[in-house]
């Protein structure tokens, strides 16, 4: 890959922050928020919705193409009068449109002014006491795609990617909470037991398609990262029960409400 390409990503992710900026009217957010599976309902609790934009009508971004995922990038103000971008439309690795595609989303909101980024998804768990409804703090995570977001010789520095200070935070909100690392699969099918055995012997207490790439991304351009996942369900071999797409945006929608209200009070401190 040139390094002429790489460029033109950040200028793409330039184009729609500008664009995001001429249709709201908000010259620069603060947070931005990328909604996974079950997370929904977050967005309407944070604040205000004072702007909804379809993701087609944005440079470089595509609809949707998972169920639960709402297509749309939205512009939210808090109470205290922060600007919250809510990116509904997450392309994920195992669509084929590449790994610039995937971390589109997180440049374009750099590039429109956030300097944290909100990371959040339903996943697998490798912990049976972790059941489906469970939210769980990213600590760290492994890259199992065997591709990154960067290109040419970038190095950078990974220690601490999921921000102690906001962990602190979340803890305020719920000490209740766990942490653990996560592994992004590439998907679309969900991993064989062998492949969660794995997962757990390299590290992994949950496992899932999406996240540790715009993470990457999110530092190079100088982000605070924090994430957080939506345990949906027991990985491949921890339960006997077998898995489907209708049963994780079930046990999403069923712990919407709780999770997003934890979420949002997350967000309010930051």
């Amino acid at each position: 890959m040139t390094t002429e390409t790489a460029a033109s990503s950040h200028e793409l992710a330039s184009a729609a922050a500008a664009k995001i900026a001429e249709i709201t009217g908000v010259p620069a957010h603060d947070i931005a928020l990328v909604l996974g599976s079950g997370w929904g309902e977050a967005a309407n609790l944070i604040g205000e919705t004072t702007h909804r934009i379809p993701a087609t009508e944005l440079p470089g971004f595509h609809a949707a193409a998972v169920p639960g995922h709402v297509g749309t990038i939205s512009s939210v103000l808090t109470g205290d009068n922060k600007r919250v971008l809510v990116l509904g439309a997450r392309t994920h690795f195992y669509e084929g449109k590449g790994v610039r595609a995937v971390v589109h989303g997180v440049r374009t909101a750099a590039a429109a002014g956030a300097k944290t980024l909100v990371l959040t998804n339903g996943c697998g768990g490798l912990n049976p006491a972790w059941a489906p409804g469970t939210p769980v703090l990213i600590s760290d995570h492994l890259n199992l795609t065997a591709a990154s977001p960067l290109e040419g010789a970038t190095f950078v520095d990974l220690t601490d990617l999921y921000s102690p200070r906001i962990r602190g935070l979340a803890r305020l909100v719920d000490p209740t909470l766990d942490e653990g690392v996560y592994a992004q699969f590439t998907g679309p099918h969900y991993e064989t037991p062998a492949e969660v055995r794995y997962a757990r012997v390299v590290g992994a207490d949950l496992v899932g398609m999406s996240t540790a790439l715009e993470a990457i991304a999110a530092r190079h351009a100088g982000m605070e990262v924090f994430g957080i996942s939506l345990v949906t369900n027991l990985a491949a071999g921890i339960s006997d029960t077998a898995l489907n797409h209708e049963e994780v945006i079930e046990a999403g929608a069923a712990a919407g409400p709780r999770i997003s209200a934890l979420l949002a009070d997350i967000v309010a401190k930051l």
